[in-house]
């Protein structure tokens, strides 16, 4: 477990996911102001199984609070580590702006360097393509468009995960 205390004065906790999260990691995906108007075709009915949690390394952000109960979901991503990719990363509405991304990429990125990976590939939602330029992804291509199941063409990028890459993250940020 990591403790972080973010920009907004809360303390916040990254922890593993455990199957008893999914139901609440998949409401988040489904509600994602990101994922509205055309986009929410993408999300609708989406679930996330224990299966799933148990095969990738799922790390949820949690506001600190006392008691499993208590804890209020600020985000959650997924790391598939072979093929090496981000397959999720979402932040909850009420939490954005607040430094929680960053925090769960920074944590991925030590996650993918425990695992001997230099370089984790993302296909990005569109309106996030910024957010991971930001922290050090680079465009690598497009992924092209699979009616029905995804309408609309997608950046293809990778992050590095080195030393390096914490320098050029720190330098896109702004810190």
């Amino acid at each position: 477990m990591l403790w972080q205390i973010v920009g907004w004065g809360a303390m916040v906790m990254i922890r593993r996911a455990g199957a008893s999260d999914g139901r609440r990691l998949g409401r988040m995906v489904r509600s994602s102001a990101a994922y509205q108007g055309p986009y929410a075709p993408m999300v609708d009915g989406y679930r996330m199984g224990a299966d799933y949690i148990a095969a990738h390394r799922v790390f949820v952000a949690v506001d600190g609070a006392d008691g499993a109960d208590a804890e209020r979901l600020l985000g959650f991503y997924s790391l598939i580590v072979d093929p090496p990719e981000l397959d999720l990363l979402f932040v909850a509405d009420h939490a954005q702006g607040r430094g929680i991304g960053r925090l769960l990429m920074d944590h991925m990125r030590g996650e993918a360097r425990r695992a001997g990976i230099d370089r984790v590939r993302v296909v990005s939602h569109p309106p996030a393509e910024g957010f991971y330029r930001s922290v050090g992804a680079q465009r690598t291509g497009t992924e092209w468009a699979r009616p029905p199941a995804v309408m609309w063409d997608r950046p293809e990028m990778v992050i590095p995960v080195g030393e390096e890459s914490d320098i050029a993250a720190e330098g896109a940020s702004g810190r």
